[in-house]
């Protein structure tokens, strides 16, 4: 079966290297020509995880249409923001019945739609889609690190065949039928990681850091308790598992992005610098904006938000979020019922 891969940066490359060590026939879309250029010539990505070699298997193109002729099965790894752009082109000539896994980690900004929502309403048949996060740098999955993530479909049968697809020697593939919990946990966590990034760069200590990554777990089950997810995804790899990964390791985007603010840099300077997307930058506002709609309280988001687009002060947002008024520990989470 013929495998596409929609997305060249770093994950597209590393999820390239995974299926093609697998003799997966794998296709790569990237939008830079001279990186289907580079691949094709001698099986390194010139932009990204340039040391990572990509087999026989994996071939290149900077052509959408080409990338999705006679695949079995999609797999989309662009940015979150770009999401909406290649599910239009794809719409254009995708079967409907052709299995499409989102491995992007958003909310959409304006729409505040997670990126299977956007992908059933742009390309349509939402049963034959599905995402997978959990706590996966791609610098460690290309290089055989032993890792694990979860793949939540909507229909069990085409969460089982990505299962398959993707499980590997170094690399363990869970199911988990909350597709809501999963894209919900993969977004938020991104941004607890810009604000333990914060805690980095303001240098604060251990304690600072795990009350921040628990409160902001609390804080991303609270959101999806109001939009209907299960409470035990957030204990799993798609919840704890990459919040703890994407807040601590000096691989994260997110983390090096709340350093880089907190020393008086911004998000568009660290873009320049490093190259690369930060989700948590984006799902901040998007985020703030669903809490706000939901009239739900997501203190850590509306902080981020604030720091990053509002010029407001990393060192302030500690006294803030310490101030705030006392409540119960589980307070709006949905686990039990009030007066139990």
């Amino acid at each position: 079966m013929k495998v596409s891969v929609i997305g060249a940066g770093s994950w597209g490359t590393a999820v390239a290297w995974l299926l093609g060590e697998k003799s997966v026939d794998v296709t790569l879309w990237a939008r830079e020509p001279e990186i289907a250029e580079g691949v094709n010539a001698d099986g390194h990505n010139p932009m990204f995880l340039r040391d990572v070699t990509l087999g026989p298997a994996v071939s290149a193109t900077a052509d959408l249409a080409e990338a999705i002729d006679g695949a079995g099965a999609v797999i989309v790894v662009t940015p979150s923001h770009g999401v909406r752009g290649v599910a239009e082109v794809m719409s254009q000539t995708l079967p409907d019945d052709v299995p499409v896994i989102n491995l992007a980690k958003g909310v959409e900004q304006n729409t505040l739609m997670r990126m299977t929502q956007i992908l059933e309403e742009v390309v349509g048949n939402r049963e034959r889609l599905a995402a997978l996060s959990g706590p996966n740098h791609a610098e460690e999955v290309s290089k055989g690190v032993p890792s694990a993530t979860v793949v939540a479909a909507y229909d069990e049968s085409v969460g089982r065949m990505f299962q398959d697809l993707f499980m590997a020697p170094t690399f363990r593939v869970y199911t988990n039928p909350d597709v809501v919990g999963v894209e919900l946990c993969g977004a938020s966590k991104n941004v607890v990681a810009v604000a333990a990034g914060m805690v980095d760069g303001l240098g604060y200590g251990d304690n600072t850091k795990a009350t921040l990554m628990t409160r902001g777990l609390a804080e991303m089950s609270r959101l999806g308790s109001h939009l209907g997810a299960n409470p035990m995804t957030y204990m799993g790899l798609a919840g704890m598992g990459d919040l703890i990964v994407t807040c601590t390791s000096r691989h994260s985007r997110n983390r090096g992005l709340g350093e880089w603010v907190a020393g008086g840099g911004t998000v568009e300077s660290y873009a320049a610098e490093t190259h690369m997307v930060a989700e948590g930058a984006k799902s901040a506002v998007a985020l703030d904006d669903l809490a706000a709609k939901l009239e739900i309280e997501m203190p850590i988001t509306r902080q981020v938000r604030a720091i990053l687009y509002e010029g407001h002060m990393a060192s302030e947002a500690a006294s803030i979020l310490m101030g705030r008024a006392a409540v119960d520990e589980f307070h709006g989470m949905g686990l039990v019922e009030d007066g139990e």
